[in-house]
């Protein structure tokens, strides 16, 4: 029997965002339209795309960014979506109670659903990366949703340096994996440490795909912001880790990228890494670190 074929279309919206909240918005809604009208399917947007990386400093006053979700941005994807059609997937600084923020991103589906929300788990503090001020870590654990089409799992840029969260994701059914990213240069970095940078980050992430078996999705930001040059370079893997899309490191970009999920079976078939995993003897997995009696 011949194999139901399974394209889906991803949009990536790749911009570079100012302190015009407004603003900001607007051109992710214009993205959102654009990617739609160019035939995307799942649209997936950076990371707290409304406004300034803000955790390049620890300020009390950016507190009052956040909101709630679902809440008034979801309110005005879930119209956005029904409209046009299209699964968004939306990074958002959520108010959760007072004195209590994640860094969470909202799933809305081509109906104007909204499918539940995603809490960022690993939360870096790192000069010009501060989130542990900001945000309390998930506690929601991994999450996929099924969407019209396709399941997708979404985690949130730091998390995309574990394989633990990837493979758990994975194994809970992901039929690819969505990393909204805020990640850049320090300005006076020289241009050899930019490249390793760059290099780590898409190599990891490559790594998720090809461990798995599914399509890698990773959005990031562009532009100058205080200290840090975001480094774009979104980019799009098959369901072997191969790039088959890779954005410019400095310019907005809107791209559709298909990616066919019936891949996946084949890769799977033929390099069956989820049939030789020795789960007998992953627990200690489960240790910070192990002591010398284990080395």
């Amino acid at each position: 029997m011949p194999v139901k074929n399974r394209t889906i279309n991803i949009g990536i919206i790749q911009h570079a965002c100012s302190n015009d909240l407004e603003k900001n918005l607007l051109k992710a809604q214009e993205g959102i339209r654009q990617a739609a009208e160019d035939g995307a399917h799942i649209i997936c947007l950076q990371e707290l795309f409304k406004s300034l990386y803000f955790c390049d400093v620890e300020d009390y006053t950016n507190f009052s960014l956040a909101e709630k979700v679902p809440g008034p941005s979801t309110d005005m994807l879930t119209a956005l979506s029904k409209e046009l059609g299209v699964v968004i997937i939306a990074s958002l600084f959520e108010k959760r109670a007072e004195g209590l923020y994640h860094n969470t991103t909202a799933v809305i589906d081509a109906d104007g659903s909204y499918l539940g929300k995603y809490r960022k788990m690993h939360i870096p503090d790192d000069p010009g990366y501060y989130e542990k001020f900001y945000f309390t870590p998930g506690d929601m654990g991994y999450k996929v949703f099924s969407t019209k089409f396709g399941k997708i799992g979404v985690l949130i840029c730091w998390d995309q340096w574990y394989p633990e969260a990837a493979r758990i994701t994975a194994m809970m059914g992901a039929e690819m994996l969505f990393y909204p990213t805020a990640i850049g240069w320090h300005k006076d970095q020289d241009a050899d440490t930019n490249g390793e940078q760059y290099q780590a980050w898409q190599t990891i992430q490559r790594s998720h795909s090809v461990a798995n078996g599914i399509p890698v999705i990773s959005v990031n930001r562009v532009g100058a912001e205080g200290e840090m040059n975001f480094w774009g370079g979104s980019f799009v893997t098959n369901a072997f880790g191969k790039v088959i899309y890779q954005a410019d490191h400095q310019n907005e970009e809107v791209k559709v990228v298909p990616i066919d999920l019936t891949q996946s079976d084949r890769y799977r078939t033929h390099w069956p890494f989820l049939r030789d995993r020795r789960i007998d003897s992953y627990s200690p997995i489960l240790k910070r670190l192990l002591d010398e009696d284990h080395s």
